[in-house]
């Protein structure tokens, strides 16, 4: 089975294309601001460097986040849109999750942090299972010191992954049984293998229904009830 996977929620940016578990072609680029302008080229290049043509492509695979506003909502719209041309599946898939699979130790509980930005970090914690990892609890929006605070209740030997790097300085120190280290973003090869258990279980949602994974409402909304109460536009 032919996967393409596309990770564009957080700061690094990635396409793979690969086939059962053997990446073909892969390309990233780590640029908060550019996923717009890094995704498509990437993707004629993957293809390109696989000889395949998006037509010979069994499943779309991509990061819904949380993460990035911005670059969500590239990643899923460009996502829908390849799967809706070539008529396959939309495989979504959790970033803390691809995240959490990709520093897998096989003994360590783990725990994925990604910077939410305004002084809060997404985090979900996973139970070491045969072959990976499962989530073992809700994906939550927390600050720094309530992140501490999950990790201190947590008696479990602990991996910490992700955007730890960007926590306080100290905040980690003292914690029983924690370690940090594994990948700092998720990648869009690690995208593809969580996406295959999805296509095991043929656990396809249709993609027009595939929505971001936000974990909070965007910065900016227009209020469209001001909108409507101020009547129609002026000429």
């Amino acid at each position: 089975m032919r996967f393409v996977a596309i990770e564009t929620a957080t700061g690094a940016s990635s396409v793979a294309l690969g086939d059962g578990s053997t990446v073909a072609a892969s390309a990233g680029r780590t640029d908060r601001r550019g996923h717009v302008g890094f995704l498509v080229p990437a993707l004629d290049f993957c293809f390109a460097q696989a000889g395949w043509r998006p037509q010979e492509i069994d499943v779309v695979a991509v990061d819904i986040g949380p993460g990035l506003f911005g670059g969500i909502r590239v990643g899923l719209s460009t996502g829908q849109a390849l799967a809706g041309a070539v008529g396959v599946p939309l495989a979504p898939v959790c970033s803390l999750d691809a995240i959490a699979f990709a520093a897998a130790t096989g003994h360590r509980r783990v725990w994925a942090v990604i910077d939410a930005r305004r002084g809060e970090v997404a985090v979900a914690p996973y139970r070491p299972v045969p072959g990976g990892v499962m989530r073992d609890g809700s994906a939550e929006l927390v600050t720094p010191d309530a992140f501490r605070g999950l990790l201190e209740s947590d008696p479990a030997q602990k991996l910490v992954v992700g955007d730890w790097p960007m926590l306080p300085e100290g905040m980690l120190l003292g914690i029983h049984g924690l370690r940090t280290g594994g990948p700092r973003h998720p990648s869009a090869a690690a995208v593809m293998e969580v996406a295959r258990g999805l296509a095991e279980r043929e656990a396809f949602p249709h993609p027009d229904e595939v929505r971001p994974f936000y974990l909070r409402e965007p910065d900016v909304r227009i209020n469209w009830s001001d909108f409507r109460r101020e009547g129609p536009w002026p000429n």
